[in-house]
């Protein structure tokens, strides 16, 4: 959260999204920097015989088979090729060019930047099909009052613990940061708090705790959507939010520190070094490899604080605006990988939770941390899906990374502000 998910700064800021947890799956979708070549597309006759799907390599080989099916059920050939680089910017110059394929694998958060450049159709899913999804899921792949994806996995951030360090879940940040020096302390941890923040900031993982301070990206739109004429980086409150994660860092209680990256911060909680880990379903297969007991649960808040409201990524299948075969992709994309089977073999390959309900519960009968991770998000915010999302990351994290070294707040902020505001206007 992760193949993640978000714009040119975006990946500067998460590359949590590409390579988050040292070893492990990509992280919540960052969208791409930078220009890409892009694969061409098998030549099909218009309207005929081909289905061509793009996705990254994690999909690729769970969706063959059911790529395959679709196939011979509909007297067609499927194609499912594989994009592992710059994925979004692929898929947008291969539409550009006419030679992108009839279905896109991607984060929810790409939906405005493809709306905006006309490379993806709504997707004509019944209020039936709807209802099978979380209300949180649905509204991620929504714009503009329409839905342009079918939502399959939901990936959030969570608090994962070790219990044999801290038995005891933290009611508050702060019980969390107490537990944590208490441990260091004593010499049975190096870090008080596995979370990211590297040189450049995390705006991804951060988000949670700044939430918990009062802070907020954007303003609202009557609809309740993000409003990106309301930028609120620069507001008091959001000061005051970088003011905590001051108090959090390098000069304060030493929580957040920038020699904590996306590539050792799952292995410090893994190794035993550290009992507080904020990361994402993509973490877990380190974190069991490491043979520790663990529990997850929500990030808390401050104890006079917000709710620490993480982002939540939806994994979703887009059908392209500028396919060959865009009744093919409909019919694959509505009525056919919103099944329950589809469903569970791309958790299979990729354990992130489904967001299919019939799946997600099937699935936590095997595995209670999907469930887990589930909550802890319920409440949880999703990836603005706004194109103007793309100029917030990289100022959003280097505030972050100026005040955990001991910077002013208000001074961070106020830069913050003052580039975002620049982007927008040109």
């Amino acid at each position: 959260m992760r193949n993640r998910t978000l714009g040119t700064a975006a990946l500067a800021t998460l590359t949590l999204a590409v390579t988050a947890c040292g070893g492990g799956s990509p992280a919540p979708s960052a969208a791409p920097t930078g220009s890409a070549t892009a694969p061409t597309a098998a030549p099909a006759d218009k309207g005929g015989g081909q289905l061509v799907i793009w996705a990254d390599p994690n999909r690729v080989k769970a969706l063959k088979p059911f790529a395959d099916q679709f196939g011979a059920e509909n007297g067609v050939t499927v194609e499912v090729k594989e994009i592992s680089k710059d994925n979004q910017q692929t898929f947008l110059t291969a539409s550009q060019q006419g030679s992108g394929p009839d279905v896109m694998v991607g984060a929810h958060d790409w939906i405005g930047n493809l709306v905006q450049n006309g490379a993806i159709d709504p997707v004509n899913l019944t209020e039936q099909q709807k209802a099978a999804f979380p209300e949180i899921a649905l509204k991620a792949v929504t714009f503009d009052g329409q839905v342009y994806a079918a939502p399959y996995a939901v990936e959030n951030i969570a608090l994962i613990r070790n219990t044999e360090l801290a038995p005891d879940a933290p009611a508050t940040l702060e019980d969390m940061v107490a537990k944590g020096k208490e441990l260091k302390e004593a010499g049975k941890v190096k870090e008080i708090l596995c979370l990211p923040v590297a040189q450049k900031g995390d705006a991804f993982h951060v988000y949670p705790i700044f939430a918990a301070g009062g802070g907020s990206l954007f303003g609202t739109t009557p609809a309740g959507d993000p409003d990106p004429k309301k930028v609120l980086l620069g507001s008091a409150e959001s000061v005051k939010a970088f003011g905590r994660l001051k108090e959090l860092g390098e000069k304060g209680d030493g929580a957040l520190k920038t020699s904590i990256t996306n590539e050792n911060y799952v292995a410090t909680f893994a190794g035993g070094r550290c009992a507080f880990l904020v990361s994402g379903p993509w973490a877990m297969g380190d974190v069991k490899k490491g043979g520790i007991s663990y529990d997850i649960t929500p990030v808390p808040s401050f104890k006079d604080g917000k709710p620490a409201t993480p982002f939540v990524g939806v994994q979703s299948f887009f059908v392209a605006a500028k396919g060959r075969n865009k009744t093919l992709a409909q019919e694959f994309v509505a009525n056919y990988v919103t099944n329950k089977d589809v469903a569970k073999a791309l958790y299979d390959a990729d354990p992130r939770p489904p967001a299919l309900t019939a799946a997600l519960q099937e699935v936590q009968a095997a595995d209670a941390d999907a469930g887990k991770f589930m909550d802890a998000g319920k409440d949880g915010f999703p990836m603005p899906a706004i194109p103007e999302m793309q100029a917030v990351w990289e100022p959003f994290g280097i505030a972050e990374a100026a005040v955990v070294k001991g910077g002013d707040a208000a001074k961070a902020a106020e830069a913050a502000q003052k580039t975002i505001d620049g982007s927008l206007k040109n």
